[in-house]
């Protein structure tokens, strides 16, 4: 059975000294909340022949945190907080589902099928980690949408290293190759608010291979920003547990989102159906066609409460990250 990995205890960096260090840049200006880390090429090359089949094979899922009550400060960012942004799908070179109470392997391929996959990382401390994550459409065709804690430790801030990404992933096979991050984006509210999971959302910019981009390679969701709530949604990612196929799958649910009214201060929006750890950072797609398996990432798996699986609105600080990440 696959190991597991609680988020935030299990994740703690220790502090040891790297070889080949991932650095963080500073932002922008005191205004700019953008964290980033970035890979070197020979960084990025040392990832790739670090991530062996059998270290793919050790990697501890992620887990999608508790959503659990307390005293977190009301989020000063509404449910709707700018403009609209919708980003179009970029297809693949190459009639609705009936409704899931629970996750349910995904077997009818389409884009969804190429763009969904898993990412693999390591701490500091040298164990090694996997989430899920979803190519979104972008100017320089290589963003992936992905969960802010499967890119930094919210305990110490600082990012994590050997980060990959494998399009397609299933049953160790990677059928479009393996993917190095060149950076990776993240908000530092994430990390320093007490209502961090309004803000576990985050993007990786991954670098070309063999001369062809990721969307490129395998299409790419469309990704909308301040967009309509209460929608029906699906959700993907790759969960741990035996029945989800132990991270070897990936698993799908759908639903029709509703606020998160269990803990003071979530701007988040759910549905009643929960993918377990290694599920981390798949995507939430609204106006997603089965037919196709095409839609717009309009949020990640973040955290759950036993019943409903949460993602973070993406309004209009995620649509910043967004384009620095997308900005080549």
């Amino acid at each position: 059975m696959r190991r597991t990995a609680v988020l935030v205890s299990t994740l703690t960096l220790a502090a040891v000294g790297w070889t080949l260090p991932a650095h963080a840049e500073p932002a922008a200006s005191t205004h700019d909340d953008t964290r980033v880390t970035s890979f070197s090429d020979q960084e990025q090359d040392a990832a790739l022949r670090f991530w062996t089949d059998a270290r793919l094979r050790a990697a501890q899922d992620v887990t999608v945190a508790a959503a659990t009550g307390g005293t977190a400060v009301p989020s000063s960012t509404p449910a709707d907080d700018g403009p609209e942004l919708t980003v179009p799908p970029i297809p693949a070179h190459a009639s609705a589902s009936a409704l899931a109470s629970s996750p349910t392997p995904w077997k009818r391929g389409g884009l969804i099928r190429r763009t969904s996959g898993k990412a693999f990382f390591q701490n500091s401390a040298g164990s090694t980690f996997a989430c899920s994550a979803t190519v979104a459409s972008s100017r320089n065709e290589s963003v992936v949408l992905t969960a802010a804690h499967c890119v930094v430790d919210p305990a110490t801030g600082q990012g994590y290293r050997r980060w990959v990404f494998i399009p397609g992933y299933a049953h160790k096979k990677r059928p479009y190759g393996t993917f190095t991050a060149q950076k990776l984006f993240h908000l530092k509210r994430y990390v320093t608010s007490d209502s961090r999971d309004n803000w576990d959302f985050a993007f990786a910019r991954m670098r070309k291979l063999d001369g062809h981009t990721l969307a490129g390679t395998v299409g790419a969701q469309g990704i909308r920003f301040n967009s309509p709530t209460g929608r029906h949604v699906h959700s993907f990612g790759y969960g741990g547990t035996p029945a989800e196929g132990n991270g070897e799958r990936l698993n799908h649910c759908q639903g029709k989102e509703h606020a998160d009214t269990t803990r003071p201060g979530s701007t988040m929006w759910g549905i009643d159906c929960v993918q377990s750890f290694g599920a981390s950072g798949g995507g939430f797609l609204a106006g997603f066609k089965a037919a196709t398996g095409s839609g717009y990432l309009v949020g990640n798996i973040s955290v759950g409460n036993g019943t409903t699986e949460f993602h973070p609105h993406l309004g209009n600080d995620a649509k910043k990250l967004y384009r620095k990440a997308s900005g080549g």
